[in-house]
C-alpha cells in the first residue's frame, strides 16, 4: 500500500485582534511560524487570508478554537468556530478543528525561553506569539494523525 500523498497544512489562531498563520507538511511532520493577519474585532482580514491560501495551496486548514478549561464554549469560541466555519465555506477545504487551550501561553513561554537563552535576540511581541501558536497547535494535529511524528 502507497503512503499517503504529502500535504501541505495551513493553521491559524484565531483572535479578536490578530490571528496567527502557521504552515506545515504531513509527510515531514513540521510545521514554521508564517505570518500575522490583522482582524477588527474578529472580522479577518480575508484578502490576506486570501493570499495565504493562494501562496500554500493547502490540502486542509486546522483552525484552533479556545475552549475554556471547563470544556464550555466561550464567547471567543463560538467566533473561533465561525471563523473555522467560514474558511471551509470560503475555500471548500476541509477544516480541523484543534482545542487550543492554552496554546498563547505555551508560545509565549517559549519564546520568552528563546529570549533569555540568546536564542532570540528582540523582545518578544504580540505578532510573534500569535504565530508561534498556530504553529503549536499545527503540530499537535500532526501529532494525532495516523504515523504522526511532528517535530
Amino acid at each position: 500500500m502507497p503512503a499517503p500523498a504529502a500535504r501541505t497544512v495551513l493553521s491559524f489562531d484565531f483572535g479578536l485582534r490578530r490571528i496567527g498563520v502557521a504552515v506545515g507538511n504531513t509527510l515531514t511532520g513540521t510545521a514554521e511560524a508564517l505570518a500575522t493577519v490583522a482582524a477588527q474585532q474578529g472580522e479577518p482580514d480575508w484578502a490576506a487570508i486570501d493570499r495565504c491560501v493562494a501562496d500554500w495551496r493547502p490540502g486542509a486548514i486546522v483552525a484552533g478554537v479556545p475552549y475554556n478549561m471547563g470544556g464550555e464554549d466561550a464567547a471567543i469560541a463560538t467566533a473561533a468556530l465561525r471563523f473555522a466555519d467560514q474558511l471551509g465555506a470560503r475555500y471548500g477545504i476541509e477544516v480541523h478543528r484543534v482545542d487550543e487551550r492554552l496554546s498563547s501561553r505555551e508560545a509565549e513561554d517559549d519564546l520568552r525561553e528563546r529570549r533569555r537563552s540568546g536564542a532570540k535576540t528582540r523582545r518578544v511581541r504580540r505578532g510573534e506569539v500569535d504565530r508561534e501558536a498556530a504553529r503549536l497547535l499545527l503540530l499537535q494535529w500532526l501529532r494525532a494523525q495516523p504515523g504522526g511524528a511532528a517535530r
